[in-house]
């Protein structure tokens, strides 16, 4: 009976999930044995002889042993009781609204009406949350709150707002997207649900007056699962971009098996759906639905015929009138890279190889958090054509350059896939005082069978630099490995495979064409791979290749991604400043010294790009 009412009392002041499971199992055993302690103290004995009975002196002795031998029992059950109901009551503060907790002392939520006056003078709530690995939240914003957002976060006055009043603040991740870190206590619970973002001064007002922020919420979509994150739309098809589909780079799901599924942005029932027609890496083609739908729709896929589809937050659209933006002309050479706190390197590689006879940049943003975009502004000030995308997703590197290609085949010829740490140099190119904008066309082939040219890479290791050389990579790194490593591509668009398949390092062409590597001595792609260490560790946060390991993880020790003599975490090697340096190689340095630089009184260059 007293393990009964310990148990039934707890579990009466105890509301939540896990203290009525605690209930549930323990109050059948609290009742069977309060019946049976019950039983033994009231049952009536049955005659013995006299000679055996006790004397009444010592009865109340047995009668309090017995209670002793039961309320250690008793005791530990309360015990164990009462921690899980406190323990459950922590956990369930954190994620239940406020209204459902049983308790005066715990702060009472917003109205609706007081939620809406405060968050009305902010931004829109964001159209989605996904969950991304280390704890990361991306707030995916629809394109009209955008700017909004972009001028709100110059001063870094934007925070998440999570549904229990904890924030954390928010960071840039592109044009259209935010990042912020999931707070500690919130991560011991399920479901995950969306932050809102808002100006931080009017979490503060809030926080003041002890209120919670019971707004209504959506729960995130998390990166680790099958996810639908972008699309684009041709005349005659929309291009999907989806991970957790197929999950290995040989592994290919039949398209046959795959439907596009089209949905409201509410994520309401689907209104049509359309047979996949080509299934690759990350990129899934289907046609358009036959019937014009209301927008804004979202697009998704589902495997099998049966199967529900899997989250999405691409948003799908309708192309538009006319093949070709109107806004830009078609050029020869364009170029295409993904970056994350790229900024400093970009005048470097951009007045370089604007040149020689690249037009147009492209920039796919991988969440940057640094100066990008003052730094583009100013490249554009200065008559140089660059093109910011925000692409926040991570380890999609394949995707992105995919996008791009198939995005801009109406405005490029050729498309050079290089990363901002690579320079394309060919030796001939040295016996000019002056560089000229035709000299990267002058290698590329007139043959109308060739689609895709590659380069051989040579890398460059740190050569004894401590920190980034204040004149650029190519004037800071000079020792370089012997051996050719890899190879980089200049692609023909519209001889790209239907499939838009590629390694980062070259595409899959159409059956009609072919690839031609050039020799060393033609043209060379110099790979600024190996820097000071505090540059080079950034590596480690994440690679961006879809099928390329992270370096902290075990695995795929024999990878060529991977660094000789590096191990899983991000320390500094002994040694690490003259490691891979074999041979001295000044030939790309020299030559832009002559190119762009001023020789100073001290004998020293400065080249235009320093700031």
């Amino acid at each position: 009976m007293t393990a009964h009412l310990i148990i039934f009392s707890t579990g009466f002041c105890f509301t939540n999930p896990f203290s009525r499971f605690v209930v549930e199992l323990w109050d059948p055993l609290g009742r069977r044995l309060g019946e049976k302690i019950y039983s033994g103290f009231s049952s009536p004995r049955l005659p013995v002889p006299t000679g055996l009975l006790p004397s009444p002196a010592r009865l109340p002795n047995r009668t309090m042993r017995r209670r002793l031998a039961t309320s250690p029992f008793s005791f530990a059950v309360f015990v164990f009781i009462f921690l899980a109901g406190s323990f459950s009551f922590r956990v369930s503060r954190d994620y239940l609204p406020s209204a459902a907790l049983i308790s005066t002392a715990l702060r009472r939520p917003l109205t609706s009406r007081a939620v809406s006056e405060l968050l009305g003078s902010s931004l829109p709530p964001p159209l989605d949350g996904v969950l991304l690995p280390d704890w990361e939240v991306l707030l995916v914003l629809s394109p009209q709150s955008s700017p909004s957002a972009t001028a709100a976060a110059a001063d870094g006055s934007l925070i998440c707002l999570f549904h229990t009043g904890v924030s954390s603040p928010a960071r840039r991740a592109g044009a259209t997207a935010f990042r912020c870190s999931l707070p500690r206590r919130l991560r011991r619970v399920r479901p995950f649900y969306t932050p809102r973002l808002i100006a931080a001064s009017a979490s503060s007002t809030a926080a003041a007056t002890g209120h919670d922020f019971d707004f209504p919420r959506r729960q995130m979509i998390r990166w680790s699962m099958p996810v639908a994150y972008q699309s684009f739309s041709t005349e005659d098809e929309v291009i999907v971009f989806a991970k957790g589909i197929n999950r290995r780079k040989h592994s290919v799901r039949p398209a046959a098996d795959i439907k596009c599924v089209f949905s409201p942005a509410s994520r309401g029932s689907a209104l049509a759906a359309t047979p996949a027609t080509s299934s690759a890496q990350e990129v899934f083609r289907c046609p358009h639905p036959s019937v014009r739908l209301p927008s804004p729709l979202r697009v998704s896929l589902a495997v099998a015929l049966e199967a529900a589809p899997i989250a999405t937050v691409a948003e799908y659209r309708l192309p538009s009138i006319g093949s070709q933006p109107p806004s830009r002309s078609r050029v020869g050479v364009c170029a295409c890279t993904m970056v994350f706190n790229a900024a400093k390197f970009l005048p470097e590689w951009v007045t370089y190889h604007a040149a020689v006879g690249i037009e147009r940049f492209f920039l796919y943003d991988n969440a940057s958090e640094d100066e990008l975009d003052p730094v583009v502004k100013r490249l554009r000030s200065e008559g140089y054509d660059v093109i910011v995308r925000s692409w926040p997703w991570p380890k999609t590197q394949e995707a992105g350059f995919s996008h791009c290609a198939v995005s801009n085949r109406y405005e490029c010829d050729w498309m050079a896939f290089i990363d901002v740490d690579e320079f394309i140099l060919a030796p001939a190119w040295t016996n000019f005082n002056s560089p000229n904008r035709s000299m990267l066309g002058s290698f590329l082939p007139v043959q109308p069978e060739i689609g895709q040219v590659s380069i051989r890479c040579l890398e460059f290791g740190p050569s004894n630099q401590q920190r980034h050389p204040e004149a650029g990579v190519t004037q800071g790194y000079t020792c370089c490995r012997r051996a050719e490593q890899r190879h980089k591509s200049l692609v023909r668009l519209n001889a790209i495979d239907d499939s838009l398949s590629n390694s980062i390092h070259h595409f899959i062409l159409k059956d009609n064409f072919k690839t031609k590597f050039v020799r060393r001595r033609e043209a060379r792609v110099n790979h600024y791979k190996y820097q000071a260490w505090n540059e080079f560790k950034i590596k480690f946060r994440r690679r961006v290749s879809t099928y390329v390991t992270d370096w902290k993880q075990s695995t795929s020790l024999g990878s060529q991604d991977r660094v000789p003599g590096l191990g899983f975490e991000a320390i500094e090697p002994r040694g690490w400043t003259g490691m891979f340096c074999e041979v001295n190689d000044t030939l790309l340095r020299d030559t832009t010294r002559k190119w762009f630089g001023t020789l100073g009184l001290e004998g020293e260059y400065r080249m235009p790009w320093q700031n």
